[in-house]
């Protein structure tokens, strides 16, 4: 069995150092070797069993389970689950202790595992270095610049890439794998295939996906009810990644930055891509790989939605047609936070602790109870204010019904089909407002881009959006996510990791 033991000095106190290694999932946000980090379920980063999902940044994933945790000692252990490197019986503690010479603090980092025969000298140095001295640096780094900026990963992406090959410069086609959809119709025409990435054009970015956002949108271009995509084409409009390349004339962004988007053209299901600067949204450390991904088409949505479309404020009552699904989750939330009384359907009994959870005063269960009856005794005969529905075919007309005098109904989506045609006149006996808003007018220019995503990552940040991530699963197995989605067997959202 190999022991590793590392230490070192950090020119900071105890607490500074032990407020960053506490956080067990907030490696993405200063580790160079980390992209992206996820703790599974609902628990809390810092519940002893809790298990940490990383994507590394050069490629592969990596799953942890937190052991112990002790702020008294400020120490904690955990060990891996599941790696793409055969560390065997892998556990390891970090111990910080303060230095009494100066306000410094002492880092203590160790681990026994076993390797295969044979390896022992490369998989030692890889921990070692690649992971304890890179995460020494990086945390000192850190601290030293007030957390303002996250440290350069060249040397641990060095010690820890496995088998995915170094980027090639710029000029070269790359040739990826990606999702194609053959032909209009069902999951059964996505097909995994081969296809070339060319170098940037001017104003171009080349792009290395880490984690790929899936939409009810990806199943209109796939079946063909948008017309976003014309076979054979790569479907997807929404993805967390790092800067391989720049073209001419590009200037904000350079080769290792973190991004994502949450826009057209479609083209996201593909492990690299090149793309038009100018969608780009540059990630905060606070903001991972994956929950940009799961969360910024979504999110966007959510906030236009409340701020945009309709001014949700204080003392209103709104209904959310599936609550429990992705964009739900994050419009209860939200609404709540901004004073709303949330009313949230959902489509079996289940669902209702999520909608719940996510800020819905009253759950309807709308495969078993008339929903109009149940809003219009909530509130009294009066209805809701605003009705946000992206069923469709099947609510539509009884949103109307459930909707206040002077209210508005907000149809965003049809996830049960098209809405049938309807008579305009009937709605003056509401004097109702319908909004049919279209995604891409709200984020047609960085401008738009911009505002709304700050007030999407400042409510993720300071906690008022919580994204549950319901899904993961391999690109390849694209078809299998269409499916749950289609299905509505899932409670969140889904992603892909290349």
């Amino acid at each position: 069995m190999i022991h590793i033991r590392k230490s070192t000095i950090v020119d900071a106190p105890i607490d500074a150092v032990w407020a960053i290694l506490r956080d067990f999932n907030g490696h993405d946000s200063w580790h160079p070797a980390v992209s992206a980090s996820q703790i599974e379920g609902r628990l809390a980063s810092d519940q002893v069993g809790c298990v940490r999902d990383f994507q590394l940044a050069a490629g592969g994933a990596l799953r942890e389970q937190l052991l112990s945790l002790s702020d008294r000692d400020h120490s904690m252990s955990y060990c891996i689950l599941d790696a793409p490197i055969p560390l065997q019986d892998y556990v390891a503690t970090v111990r910080l202790k303060p230095v009494t010479d100066g306000n410094r603090t002492f880092w203590f980092w160790e681990s026994r595992f076993n390797v295969p025969a044979g390896r022992e000298a490369e998989l030692t140095q890889l921990v070692g270095e690649g992971i304890y001295e890179a995460g020494f640096a990086a945390v000192k780094s850190v601290l030293a610049r007030g957390n303002s900026a996250r440290p350069s990963n060249q040397a641990a992406n060095a010690a820890v890439t496995i088998s995915r090959p170094a980027p090639r410069p710029v000029g070269e086609t790359l040739r990826t794998n990606a999702i194609v959809v053959t032909a209009y119709g069902g999951a059964d025409r996505l097909s995994w295939q081969d296809i070339a990435v060319p170098p940037p054009g001017p104003g171009e970015v080349r792009l290395r996906h880490t984690a790929i956002g899936v939409n009810f949108i990806d199943i209109y271009c796939r079946t063909g009810a948008f017309d976003l995509l014309i076979p054979p084409g790569v479907p997807g409009m929404e993805a967390a990644g790092v800067i391989l390349d720049v073209g001419e004339g590009v200037r904000d962004l350079a080769p290792g930055d973190r991004v994502a988007y949450a826009c057209p053209p479609v083209g996201a299901y593909a492990e690299f891509r090149a793309m038009d600067a100018a969608l780009l949204v540059p990630l905060p450390q606070a903001i991972g790989d994956r929950l940009a991904a799961a969360a910024l088409l979504k999110g966007m949505s959510a906030e236009f939605l409340l701020h945009r479309v309709h001014q949700v404020h204080d003392g209103q009552t709104i209904l959310v047609h599936a609550a429990a699904g992705g964009v739900g989750q994050l419009l209860c939330q939200w609404a709540r936070s901004l004073g709303a009384t949330v009313i949230g359907t959902v489509g079996s009994q289940d669902k209702t602790r999520i909608a719940r959870e996510a800020g819905c005063a009253h759950t309807i269960v709308y495969t078993q109870e008339d929903f109009v009856a149940r809003v219009m005794a909530l509130t009294e005969g009066r209805g809701a204010d605003v009705i946000y529905d992206a069923v469709g075919h099947d609510t539509f007309g009884q949103s109307f019904e459930a909707l206040a005098t002077c209210g508005h109904l907000v149809s965003f989506g049809q996830a049960s089909g098209a809405i049938p045609p309807v008579d305009i006149a009937g709605y003056a006996s509401k004097s109702a407002t319908i909004s049919r808003p279209n995604f891409g007018h709200y984020t047609d220019t960085p401008q738009k881009v911009r505002s709304i995503t700050d007030n999407l990552f400042r409510n993720l940040r300071n906690g008022t959006l919580r994204v549950n991530i319901a899904l993961t699963l391999p690109l390849r197995e694209a078809a299998d996510a269409h499916r749950a989605l289609e299905n509505r067997a899932t409670t969140g959202s889904i992603i892909l990791i290349p």
